[in-house]
């Protein structure tokens, strides 16, 4: 069980699936009150028949909706991982509305969602933020260039908000992590070759992995902030750029 008992509720995003998905059962598993969003209807009714767990359908770009949900809940925890990667390409052969998704997602969107949590946490002096990031934010990928730069801004926002917050009491931590086993391609490689293409012979990080390590930082002491974990599979280089096959 969580040491810290004085964090009660954590919001999720992207839970219906994935990372997400792992990270709510985690948290409910510590008798955390997870609200879990997503747009995945089945999966959330899964999701609500869980102990501990509210199922809210949510647009992440949806304002309005977040609004709502700091002022009915006093949230402790906010893990922002909703994310998509539409599609690997060079760039100048990226669609427009391709680049207005990712930027939205993966950027625009954690940012508003944080400045909805962060007035009442700071007025109470405790929380925790997490944002989900990615080695192809840390350094360059090839064919991700957008993707790329939606994870570099997170990366940058989480050190600036650091700043920010230097004695309010609110934990930032940062994850970014190498190939992880989920359906981020789902859009961006064509389905019936993502097992072959990248998880088939390869090592990954299991999104159980990534939800243990957001227990990890939030079992440390208040006083210690864990900025950043970068975490890849054994057999995959620093920064992400290559990945050796399993047993070679």
């Amino acid at each position: 069980m969580l040491k810290n008992l004085s964090y009660k509720t954590a919001l999720v995003t992207g839970a219906t699936s994935g990372i997400g998905k792992a990270i709510v059962f985690a948290l409910a598993k510590q008798e955390i009150h997870v609200i879990a969003l997503g747009r995945n209807e089945k999966i959330m009714q899964e999701l609500h028949n869980i102990e501990h767990v509210t199922a809210i359908k949510a647009d992440v770009r949806d304002h309005i909706q977040l609004q709502q949900l700091f002022s009915t809940y006093e949230i402790d925890i906010v893990i922002n991982n909703a994310g998509v990667l539409t599609t690997r390409s060079d760039f100048q052969s990226i669609e427009h509305d391709d680049i207005d998704s990712m930027i939205d997602i993966n950027l625009k969107a954690p940012l508003h969602l944080t400045r909805e949590a962060l007035p009442a946490m700071v007025e109470r002096k405790k929380g925790h933020i997490f944002f989900i990031g990615s080695s192809a934010g840390r350094s360059p990928h090839p064919n991700s260039s957008v993707y790329g730069a939606s994870k570099a801004g997170i990366s940058l926002f989480c050190d600036a908000l650091r700043c920010d917050l230097l004695g309010t009491g609110i934990r930032i931590t940062e994850i970014a992590p190498g190939r992880v086993q989920t359906n981020l391609y789902r859009t961006a490689i064509e389905s019936s070759k993502i097992q072959s293409e990248l998880y088939e012979e390869y090592e990954s990080i299991m999104p159980e992995d990534i939800a243990e390590l957001i227990l990890t930082a939030l079992r440390l002491p208040l006083s210690v902030d864990v900025s950043r974990m970068e975490v890849f599979p054994t057999s995959q280089a620093i920064g992400g750029a290559r990945i050796v096959k399993k047993n070679s």
